[in-house]
């Protein structure tokens, strides 16, 4: 929302915003936007000239039942969803869409800071928030407008996927496994949205996708051309010889021997596949000269909350990353495991989307904390846990300890943090979350300099 909202505001319109249970980084973020907002739903939020309502698909805003909603439908003032109104905005544009079931955002951002640094002022839409953009959302006046394409759907009432209404004339497809099943309870009905979506590229249009099985199979319904990339040799564009560090080094290889050599100080094999996908992409489309790529790709600084050091002083990294569904926090816990080989992984999550909530979803907890020394669990939140079928905190807490990776339920931010002031100093530490994470975020990296970094006093104090 914050993202279209910028985007609108660059294409000349007045933007106002009301919102309610809103926690960082958003809501830092959104108040240094310098949009008037309001953080709470009232009628009286609406302006006199209002000629717009666009309705976010959050389950807290109340939908049709929201008071805002309620008062600009009495005024006959149009209500729509922040999808519908980027595809009408940018339908005259030439769109790509990166989407994916993991991978997006990275994607885009990366996509957008490279044709930034090249001097392209392309518009962008990304859900999440990178330190190498100075927005979220960007108009641009370029024709070209990168979005993040998210397969969810529009609103409850319109159960089309997000993505099918931004006009694709390129797609990149960086992933394809079974998610939200709240509302795609089978991977069929996952898949369909996808294969509409391939559908929409027009035959001048380019598919960007990775090797993967299932997108091989829904790859046949783009009447384009496709381009495959993947983090092993394959028919296309692939890394090779790849060393992780601080700062990982690899060789881009493409399509007849070509090769660049490329640098990124973003953590794990993910984000090396990330950059494979995003390096294809432009470069199959000739929108980057490649010592302008290089330049761009090892500047990136990535995403907030996937994979950002909290910490600077504490020998005990505190490491922050996204966990809204299996495999991106099984991606995140790999990447721990991948560069601190030899460190402990303690992990503090929070079971904060439906997926994770799901009595459906049970089995994810069976593997995905492979390899973790220790797992601390926050209760799961309770908005929206009537729409589905909810696990208890027990039942979550019992399936991890059934796995035999030790685990404790914290309910508090005192006790959270009370359990990671007794650290032997050779862990590293991994928040993982798409939720507020009863605000340790903020409040822990203190905590971890104060009572890690060298010098520091060996008793540990109580919080």
């Amino acid at each position: 929302m914050a993202a279209a909202a910028l985007m609108m505001r660059g294409a000349g319109h007045a933007i106002t915003g009301s919102d309610a249970d809103v926690f960082p980084p958003m809501s830092t973020y959104v108040e240094g936007l310098g949009f008037p907002v309001a953080w709470r739903f009232d009628a009286a939020n609406l302006v006199a000239d209002l000629d717009l309502l666009v309705l976010g698909a959050s389950a807290k805003l109340g939908g049709e039942d929201n008071v805002e909603v309620q008062a600009a439908r009495a005024r006959g003032v149009r209500v729509t969803t922040f999808p519908e109104l980027v595809g009408e905005a940018t339908s005259a544009r030439v769109n790509t869409v990166v989407a994916g079931s993991f991978g997006k955002s990275t994607c885009t951002a990366l996509t957008a800071h490279i044709l930034r640094e090249a001097g392209c002022d392309a518009g962008w839409m990304i859900g999440a928030i990178s330190p190498s953009l100075p927005a979220t959302g960007h108009w641009g006046t370029a024709p070209h407008v990168v979005l993040e394409g998210d397969e969810y759907i529009v609103s409850a009432t319109d159960r089309r996927s997000k993505f099918v209404l931004y006009h694709p004339n390129d797609v990149l497809l960086t992933s394809l496994v079974h998610d939200h099943i709240n509302v795609f309870p089978t991977f069929a009905d996952y898949e369909a949205p996808f294969h509409d979506l391939l559908g929409l590229i027009p035959a001048e249009g380019l598919l960007v996708a990775r090797e993967s099985a299932p997108i091989r199979a829904i790859a046949s319904n783009a009447a384009c051309r496709v381009v495959w990339y993947d983090t092993a040799p394959c028919d296309g564009w692939y890394s090779e010889g790849v060393t992780y560090g601080e700062t990982s080094r690899f060789t881009l290889v493409g399509p007849k021997g070509r090769r660049l050599p490329l640098a990124t100080t973003l953590l794990g094999e993910h984000n090396i596949e990330n950059i494979v996908g995003v390096c294809a992409y432009v470069l199959e489309r000739g929108l980057v000269a490649e010592d302008a790529l290089v330049r761009a790709v090892a500047s990136f600084a990535g995403i907030r909350r996937r994979l950002d050091r909290l910490t600077t002083r504490s020998a005990v990294p505190l490491i922050e990353g996204f966990g809204s569904s299996y495999e991106k926090a099984r991606s995140a816990i790999e990447a721990m495991l991948l560069h601190y080989p030899t460190r402990p992984l303690t992990v503090l999550f929070e079971p904060h989307t439906f997926s994770w909530r799901s009595r459906d979803a049970l089995a994810w907890y069976d593997t995905v904390f492979e390899g973790v020394a220790k797992v601390l669990v926050i209760p799961p939140p309770h908005h929206g846990e009537g729409s589905h079928n909810q696990s208890g905190f027990g039942e979550i807490l019992a399936r991890v300890a059934a796995t035999g990776v030790p685990v404790e339920g914290v309910e508090t931010a005192r006790a959270a943090t009370a359990a990671l002031m007794d650290l032997d100093g050779d862990e590293v530490v991994l928040l993982l979350s798409s939720g507020p994470l009863l605000g340790l975020p903020d409040s822990l990296p203190s905590v971890f300099e104060d009572l890690y970094s060298p010098g520091a006093p060996a008793r540990r104090r109580q919080p």
